[in-house]
């Protein structure tokens, strides 16, 4: 999948995909503690959610360590707060590891309905500290030190790593829910060709899985 993002007037950066992302692991994670609160863990539709959210999540989260923190580390060296930041975002990431694994373990050994939730509480817990501290801290660092150049190009990078199977994925799953302004303001954020491409054949293949039902 290629991107080339719409950046504002005076070349800052544009961070719907960002944002948009971040929404769709909170939906997810909001939608796992539904099915943990309502036993319907078991269900197929469920692990093929799970099995998802965690597939966006390595993508989004190895891109970022691979492609951007080193990108902001060298452009930021000057500002005092950069190696804190960036050490904070490595540590949020590694601290999801356990998490992870921890309702992996719960939804396989069919574990009791306060164990998976409490396990599920404590990942969504995390992920969303994560996240607001990477909107609040890391995101203004990045528009102060990076181009919107810098941005493109880490965003090929995840292009990359998803490749044109992952694409068929990620951008069904992202818009899940999603209202017509967000909607409206990926579509914009993306190349011509993959809202077509959505409409005649990701859509449908991704809502026939019936993710979290």
């Amino acid at each position: 999948m290629s991107t080339d993002p719409a950046t504002s007037t005076a070349g800052r950066i544009d961070f719907t995909l960002m944002y948009i992302t971040h929404d769709a692991f909170r939906r997810d994670l909001s939608r796992l503690r539904r099915a943990a609160a309502e036993g319907r863990t078991d269900s197929v539709g469920v692990h093929d959610g799970w099995e998802n959210f965690k597939r966006q999540l390595h993508v989004h989260h190895t891109a970022e360590d691979e492609a951007l923190w080193p990108r902001v580390e060298a452009a930021g060296a000057a500002r005092p707060d950069t190696a804190e930041i960036l050490a904070a975002m490595a540590a949020e990431h590694a601290r999801l590891d356990p998490l992870l694994e921890a309702v992996d373990v719960a939804m396989e050994e069919r574990r009791d309905s306060e164990d998976l939730a409490g396990a599920v509480a404590f990942l969504e817990a995390a992920l969303n500290d994560h996240m607001k501290h990477e909107e609040q801290a890391a995101l203004p660092l990045i528009q102060e030190v990076l181009t919107p150049k810098d941005w493109a190009a880490f965003s090929r990078a995840i292009a990359r790593k998803q490749k044109l199977s992952g694409a068929a994925a990620y951008v069904p799953w992202v818009i899940d829910g999603a209202d017509d302004a967000q909607r409206a303001a990926f579509f914009t954020a993306m190349p011509a060709p993959v809202k077509v491409l959505n409409r005649m054949f990701w859509s449908s293949r991704y809502h026939k899985r019936h993710p979290w039902v």
